[in-house]
């Protein structure tokens, strides 16, 4: 309760200190007006095409730096690049300094991620604690009129949907043929010893 009991604090808090809370939509918002400012920034197929860019992508740091130095050594292998060895240098630089942003971006996403599980959870507790008194409730004639919500809240599943097992697989019919597409499995012959 120590997480709830911080949350709401925070929430006065901030409300005490005159931080102005942005709502859902303001955020939306923002990160789009964001993700324009942002260079390069590309959302990419699940396809082939990604998964060369990220073998690519996973090149040896020694391997690279040699290779810019390669690059360096080289005006033919400068002018077959296309890049200069400052300019590699300097992407190497940036990929590290947007690295920072990306970390930075992952611990936002945990932090929204929790502040909404913690909501769900209020709202979870709220909803228990109204059907349990609601259910008490209705035992009185004064109440009657929480009839039907109980009613309805005992046939629906308290918590959220339990995930099907996939059928499994029928056990195979020996009457029936065997797969054309498959060839026919023939026993080894037993040796002699």
């Amino acid at each position: 309760m120590s997480i709830l009991g911080n949350t709401l604090s925070k929430k006065t808090a901030s409300a005490e200190t005159g931080t102005p809370m942005l709502t859902p939509e303001q955020v939306v918002d923002q990160l789009r007006a964001l993700r324009t400012q942002i260079p390069e920034f590309v959302q990419l197929p699940n396809n082939r095409e990604l998964k060369q860019i990220k073998r690519l992508a996973r090149v040896n740091v020694d391997f690279a730096r040699e290779a810019m130095n390669a690059v360096g050594a080289s005006d033919i292998v400068q002018n077959v690049i296309g890049n200069t060895p400052d300019e590699l240098h300097q992407a190497e630089d940036e990929v590290a300094r947007w690295t920072a942003v990306e970390t930075e971006l992952r611990s936002m996403l945990r932090g929204v991620v929790a502040a909404n599980l913690v909501r769900r959870h209020r709202i979870g507790h709220a909803a228990l604690q109204a059907y349990n008194v609601s259910r008490q409730l209705v035992r009185q004639e004064d109440h009657a009129n929480l009839l039907p919500h109980v009613e309805t809240m005992s046939r629906l599943p308290r918590y959220g949907r339990r995930r099907l097992k996939p059928p499994a697989a029928p056990p195979a019919d020996p009457t029936k043929p065997a797969d054309p597409a498959k060839p026919p499995v023939t026993p080894s012959p037993i040796k002699p010893s």
